[in-house]
């Protein structure tokens, strides 16, 4: 009995060694994927050796934790993927906070949380943002789009302007307060520093 080899585009897509791939582009370690999908470590490097064959499900979750499309776990990349996100203002988060006189729209994805996150921050006059303690080494990028600020991060200070740049550790307690007669709005980065080594 002859049986017919299988056609290069009738096999089965290398699911884990996508995943493999993929991962250490981001330089993430399979514990830290894991953190960032839900699905365990075990489970990954089971995935990755191509060992079990995951749901549609769990690549759904590994595809949000790596922040790409689940296409691209499920047919590979001949070489790397030039992202490429746009988010409407339409479909920008805004959260509501207990501060009062404070306005902040969420610039970034949610795949990018605890990552890299962007964020446009108005303050009414007197308005302020008083943080706890991140993460430690995390960092926040200010630059003041309109109005005069005051920001403090533990035992430093610093006044900003319209067109001032200021970047500051916040793993300890911090503030911004607006200190101009009217609104203020700044744009603000933080940046998180998490271990990336990939295994």
């Amino acid at each position: 009995m002859m049986i017919d080899a299988i056609e290069p585009s009738q096999q089965p897509p290398l699911i884990g060694a996508n995943i493999r791939a993929i991962r250490r582009e981001a330089g993430y370690t399979l514990e830290v994927l894991a953190e960032r999908s839900g699905v365990s470590k075990a489970m990954l490097s089971q995935i990755e050796a191509e060992k079990v064959n995951p749901t549609v499900a769990t690549v759904w979750k590994i595809a949000q934790g790596l922040g790409v499309d689940i296409n691209r776990l499920l047919e590979g990349s001949s070489g790397p993927v030039r992202k490429f996100h746009v988010t409407t203002r339409d479909d920008i988060t805004v959260l509501d906070t207990d501060e009062a006189g404070l306005h902040i729209k969420v610039l970034t994805p949610v795949q990018m949380v605890e990552d890299l996150e962007m964020y446009l921050l108005t303050f009414a006059p007197g308005g302020a943002l008083r943080s706890a303690p991140h993460f430690p080494r995390t960092e926040e990028f200010l630059t003041v789009v309109r109005g005069a600020i005051h920001v403090r991060a533990g035992e430093r200070d610093a006044r900003l302007e319209e067109g001032d740049f200021i970047r500051y550790q916040c793993d300890v307690e911090h503030s911004i307060e607006n200190i101009s007669e009217g609104s203020a709005v700044v744009h603000m980065v933080v940046r998180f520093h998490k271990r990336t080594l990939a295994q």
